[in-house]
Protein backbone atom coordinates (compact mmCIF):
# COMPACT_ATOMS: atom_id res chain seq x y z
CA UNK A 1 0.00 0.00 0.00
CA UNK A 2 0.89 3.67 -0.26
CA UNK A 3 -0.47 6.60 1.16
CA UNK A 4 0.73 9.73 2.97
CA UNK A 5 -0.21 7.38 6.04
CA UNK A 6 2.67 6.04 6.22
CA UNK A 7 5.10 8.82 6.03
CA UNK A 8 7.78 9.27 8.56
CA UNK A 9 5.27 11.73 10.00
CA UNK A 10 2.91 9.22 11.46
CA UNK A 11 5.00 6.25 11.57
CA UNK A 12 6.56 5.26 14.65
CA UNK A 13 10.19 4.98 15.22
CA UNK A 14 11.87 2.19 17.05
CA UNK A 15 12.37 3.04 20.82
CA UNK A 16 16.48 4.95 21.53
CA UNK A 17 16.26 5.21 24.98
CA UNK A 18 13.92 4.98 28.05
CA UNK A 19 11.68 8.02 29.52
CA UNK A 20 9.14 10.42 27.96
CA UNK A 21 9.06 12.04 24.37
CA UNK A 22 6.51 13.43 22.27
CA UNK A 23 5.71 11.68 19.60
CA UNK A 24 3.20 14.02 17.73
CA UNK A 25 1.30 17.26 18.88
CA UNK A 26 -1.32 14.93 20.05
CA UNK A 27 0.26 12.24 22.01
CA UNK A 28 3.55 11.29 24.16
CA UNK A 29 5.52 8.00 23.85
CA UNK A 30 7.24 6.58 27.13
CA UNK A 31 9.79 3.71 26.66
CA UNK A 32 9.24 1.74 30.15
CA UNK A 33 12.28 0.14 31.89
CA UNK A 34 10.81 0.09 35.50
CA UNK A 35 8.12 2.05 36.40
CA UNK A 36 6.12 5.50 35.43
CA UNK A 37 3.07 6.96 36.45
CA UNK A 38 0.40 7.85 33.99
CA UNK A 39 -3.59 9.14 34.70
CA UNK A 40 -6.18 6.38 34.30
CA UNK A 41 -7.49 5.38 31.03
CA UNK A 42 -4.87 7.69 29.15
CA UNK A 43 -3.16 4.70 27.41
CA UNK A 44 -3.75 4.23 23.82
CA UNK A 45 -1.46 1.91 22.58
CA UNK A 46 1.52 -0.16 24.18
CA UNK A 47 3.96 -3.05 23.39
CA UNK A 48 6.58 -5.30 25.20
CA UNK A 49 5.86 -6.70 28.73
CA UNK A 50 3.81 -4.19 30.35
CA UNK A 51 1.88 -3.97 33.50
CA UNK A 52 -1.06 -1.61 34.74
CA UNK A 53 -1.80 -1.20 37.50
CA UNK A 54 -4.57 1.21 39.24
CA UNK A 55 -2.46 3.65 41.79
CA UNK A 56 -4.76 5.00 44.82
CA UNK A 57 -4.56 8.47 46.50
CA UNK A 58 -4.58 7.84 49.84
CA UNK A 59 -6.90 8.82 52.03
CA UNK A 60 -6.59 12.27 52.31
CA UNK A 61 -6.72 12.34 48.43
CA UNK A 62 -9.34 10.00 48.15
CA UNK A 63 -11.54 12.59 50.25
CA UNK A 64 -10.62 15.70 48.53
CA UNK A 65 -11.68 13.86 45.45
CA UNK A 66 -15.22 13.13 46.81
CA UNK A 67 -15.78 16.72 47.86
CA UNK A 68 -15.17 18.91 45.28
CA UNK A 69 -14.83 16.24 41.90
CA UNK A 70 -10.97 16.97 41.62
CA UNK A 71 -8.17 14.69 42.16
CA UNK A 72 -5.86 12.90 40.00
CA UNK A 73 -6.67 8.91 39.11
CA UNK A 74 -3.26 7.87 38.55
CA UNK A 75 -2.21 3.75 37.05
CA UNK A 76 1.01 2.67 37.25
CA UNK A 77 3.12 1.03 34.27
CA UNK A 78 5.67 -1.22 35.14
CA UNK A 79 8.33 -3.62 32.73
CA UNK A 80 9.76 -3.08 29.62
CA UNK A 81 8.49 -1.57 26.51
CA UNK A 82 6.53 1.06 24.82
CA UNK A 83 3.25 3.36 26.10
CA UNK A 84 1.60 5.85 24.07
CA UNK A 85 -0.80 8.67 25.65
CA UNK A 86 -3.47 10.81 24.60
CA UNK A 87 -7.00 12.81 26.14
CA UNK A 88 -9.04 13.89 23.82
CA UNK A 89 -6.84 14.65 20.94
CA UNK A 90 -5.96 17.73 23.10
CA UNK A 91 -2.43 19.45 22.39
CA UNK A 92 0.36 17.71 24.35
CA UNK A 93 3.70 19.37 26.27
CA UNK A 94 6.66 17.85 28.49
CA UNK A 95 8.15 20.02 31.62
CA UNK A 96 11.44 19.41 32.98
CA UNK A 97 11.43 19.44 36.85
CA UNK A 98 14.56 20.11 38.01
CA UNK A 99 15.11 19.54 42.17
CA UNK A 100 14.24 22.79 44.04
CA UNK A 101 11.46 23.29 41.41
CA UNK A 102 7.58 23.02 42.26
CA UNK A 103 5.13 22.88 39.79
CA UNK A 104 1.46 23.68 40.36
CA UNK A 105 -0.81 22.18 37.81
CA UNK A 106 -4.42 20.94 37.35
CA UNK A 107 -5.18 17.21 37.52
CA UNK A 108 -7.32 17.34 34.58
CA UNK A 109 -4.11 18.65 32.42
CA UNK A 110 -1.67 15.70 33.72
CA UNK A 111 -0.96 12.89 31.42
CA UNK A 112 1.99 11.00 33.13
CA UNK A 113 5.20 11.50 34.55
CA UNK A 114 8.10 9.70 35.51
CA UNK A 115 8.22 7.60 39.24
CA UNK A 116 11.13 9.87 39.99
CA UNK A 117 8.36 12.96 40.33
CA UNK A 118 6.78 13.27 43.91
CA UNK A 119 3.18 14.66 43.97
CA UNK A 120 0.76 15.60 46.43
CA UNK A 121 -2.56 17.62 46.00
CA UNK A 122 -3.30 20.64 47.99
CA UNK A 123 -5.57 23.24 48.26
CA UNK A 124 -4.81 26.25 46.27
CA UNK A 125 -4.27 29.09 48.59
CA UNK A 126 -6.69 31.66 49.05
CA UNK A 127 -9.34 30.09 47.08
CA UNK A 128 -11.43 27.98 49.65
CA UNK A 129 -13.88 25.97 48.45
CA UNK A 130 -15.57 28.98 46.49
CA UNK A 131 -13.34 28.67 43.16
CA UNK A 132 -14.88 25.40 41.77
CA UNK A 133 -13.07 23.68 44.53
CA UNK A 134 -9.37 24.76 43.75
CA UNK A 135 -7.65 21.37 44.58
CA UNK A 136 -4.44 21.04 42.45
CA UNK A 137 -1.49 18.53 41.91
CA UNK A 138 1.97 19.92 43.09
CA UNK A 139 5.21 18.22 41.60
CA UNK A 140 8.45 17.98 42.92
CA UNK A 141 11.84 16.23 43.05
CA UNK A 142 13.54 15.61 39.30
CA UNK A 143 12.29 14.07 36.18
CA UNK A 144 9.64 15.01 33.03
CA UNK A 145 6.05 15.59 33.60
CA UNK A 146 3.62 15.19 30.43
CA UNK A 147 0.81 17.68 30.26
CA UNK A 148 -2.30 18.05 28.01
CA UNK A 149 -4.05 21.34 27.39
CA UNK A 150 -7.22 22.12 25.12
CA UNK A 151 -5.60 24.31 22.40
CA UNK A 152 -2.06 26.05 22.28
CA UNK A 153 -1.11 27.56 26.33
CA UNK A 154 -0.14 30.84 26.88
CA UNK A 155 2.76 31.12 29.00
CA UNK A 156 2.29 34.37 31.26
CA UNK A 157 5.25 36.07 33.72
CA UNK A 158 4.20 37.10 37.25
CA UNK A 159 6.04 40.54 38.44
CA UNK A 160 5.40 42.07 41.93
CA UNK A 161 4.35 45.20 39.45
CA UNK A 162 2.21 43.20 37.32
CA UNK A 163 -0.11 40.64 39.05
CA UNK A 164 -2.40 38.22 36.78
CA UNK A 165 -5.64 37.16 36.75
CA UNK A 166 -6.95 34.05 35.52
CA UNK A 167 -10.39 32.71 34.69
CA UNK A 168 -10.48 29.38 37.35
CA UNK A 169 -11.81 27.17 34.81
CA UNK A 170 -8.82 28.54 32.28
CA UNK A 171 -5.83 27.71 34.33
CA UNK A 172 -3.46 24.57 33.78
CA UNK A 173 -0.52 25.68 36.38
CA UNK A 174 2.11 27.66 38.15
CA UNK A 175 5.25 27.84 39.52
CA UNK A 176 6.17 27.61 43.13
CA UNK A 177 6.73 31.23 44.82
CA UNK A 178 3.41 32.69 43.49
CA UNK A 179 0.77 34.06 46.21
CA UNK A 180 -2.87 32.77 45.01
CA UNK A 181 -6.17 34.55 46.04
CA UNK A 182 -9.50 35.05 44.63
CA UNK A 183 -10.60 38.06 42.95
CA UNK A 184 -13.98 39.06 42.60
CA UNK A 185 -14.49 41.68 39.86
CA UNK A 186 -17.80 43.31 40.15
CA UNK A 187 -20.23 43.49 42.96
CA UNK A 188 -22.85 41.14 43.57
CA UNK A 189 -25.54 44.18 42.15
CA UNK A 190 -23.46 43.85 39.28
CA UNK A 191 -23.82 40.09 38.28
CA UNK A 192 -27.32 39.90 39.65
CA UNK A 193 -28.59 42.38 37.12
CA UNK A 194 -26.07 40.98 34.45
CA UNK A 195 -23.27 42.99 34.41
CA UNK A 196 -20.40 41.63 31.79
CA UNK A 197 -17.03 40.24 32.40
CA UNK A 198 -16.14 37.16 34.86
CA UNK A 199 -17.40 37.34 38.47
CA UNK A 200 -14.34 35.26 40.18
CA UNK A 201 -10.68 35.01 39.00
CA UNK A 202 -7.62 33.45 40.68
CA UNK A 203 -5.16 36.39 41.35
CA UNK A 204 -1.34 35.29 41.11
CA UNK A 205 0.89 37.42 42.43
CA UNK A 206 5.21 37.39 43.06
CA UNK A 207 7.37 36.59 40.91
CA UNK A 208 7.25 33.68 38.35
CA UNK A 209 4.86 32.75 35.68
CA UNK A 210 1.43 31.02 35.10
CA UNK A 211 0.55 28.44 32.25
CA UNK A 212 -3.36 29.70 30.71
CA UNK A 213 -5.78 27.38 28.21
CA UNK A 214 -7.15 29.51 25.39
CA UNK A 215 -10.60 28.34 26.97
CA UNK A 216 -13.03 28.07 29.41
CA UNK A 217 -14.18 25.10 30.64
CA UNK A 218 -17.64 24.40 29.33
CA UNK A 219 -20.08 22.58 31.23
CA UNK A 220 -19.95 19.51 29.14
CA UNK A 221 -16.18 19.50 29.20
CA UNK A 222 -16.44 20.07 33.01
CA UNK A 223 -18.58 16.33 33.13
CA UNK A 224 -16.01 14.58 31.18
CA UNK A 225 -13.15 15.31 33.57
Amino acid sequence: MKSDLFSSEHMVQPAQAPGMSVQNAKSVKYVVNGEMLARQGAMIAHRGNLQFERKGQGVGGMLKRAVTGEGLPLMAVRGQGEAWFAHEAQNCFIVDIEPGDVFTVNGRNVLCFDASLSYDIKTVKGAGMTGGGLFNSVFTGQGRLGLVCDGNPLVIPVSQQLPVYVDTDAVVGWSANLHTSLHRSQSFGSMIRGGSGEAVQLKLEGEGFVVVRPSELTPQKAQQH
